[in-house]
């Protein structure tokens, strides 16, 4: 896989919603279903619809019935991220399934798509600091500074997509393998949340 490709899909993604910048529009997806472009589109449009739930939900100004619902479908998107990068991983084990570890072979501190899930958020990042940066609104001072933080933003995209890069070759080589750990989050669970467990009883 090149990472260069995941970033233009994030990137692709990152356009298509704000043609509208509603969270409540659907994705346009159109890479073939099942194929690997489909999955990173999604799991950009989830981190970008996020995005702006989370910017949505800190106004001061919400209305408390609408603040519980945003936080409600911020959950609901949580889950769905992590079972997403989850199942990106599992592509990815299938992907290097007849890959044989060399002898000395290590695991790496996090697995190919959980450093991906970072790539599609630093995209994020990225895009609404450019923005940040040529706001005409904006005093000098907040575009400069916002100058400053896009260059520091892009060197990291630089860092990480080339760190992720190599992690898939050395997995790909044999230098490195993969596990894939759930998360196991608990707070949606019914019988691992005490507060709704309890109210069962």
């Amino acid at each position: 896989m090149d990472i260069e490709l995941a970033i233009k899909i994030f990137q692709q993604s990152i356009n298509d919603y704000h043609l509208t910048d509603s969270v409540d529009t659907e994705d346009t997806n159109a890479y073939p279903a099942g194929s690997f472009e489909h999955l990173l589109y999604i799991k950009n449009w989830i981190d970008t619809v996020q995005w702006h739930l989370e910017d949505i939900i800190r106004n001061p100004a919400i209305d408390p019935v609408e603040a519980l619902q945003i936080k409600r479908r911020i959950d609901a998107s949580n889950q769905r991220r992590t079972d997403l990068v989850e199942y990106i991983d599992s592509w990815f084990l299938q992907e290097f399934a007849d890959v044989k570890p060399l002898p000395g072979a290590g695991l790496n501190t996090e697995t190919p798509a959980w450093a991906i899930d970072r790539l599609s958020i630093l995209e994020l990042k990225i895009y609404h600091m450019q923005i940040e940066s040529m706001r005409a609104d904006a005093s000098e001072e907040h575009r400069r500074n916002c100058e400053a933080k896009l260059d520091t933003l892009l060197s990291q995209r630089t860092d990480l997509s080339n760190a992720i890069q190599e992690l898939l070759n050395d997995i790909s080589n044999g230098k490195k393998y993969m596990k894939v750990y759930k998360q196991m989050k608990m707070y949606n669970d019914a019988s691992l949340n005490p507060v709704l467990y309890q109210q069962n009883k």
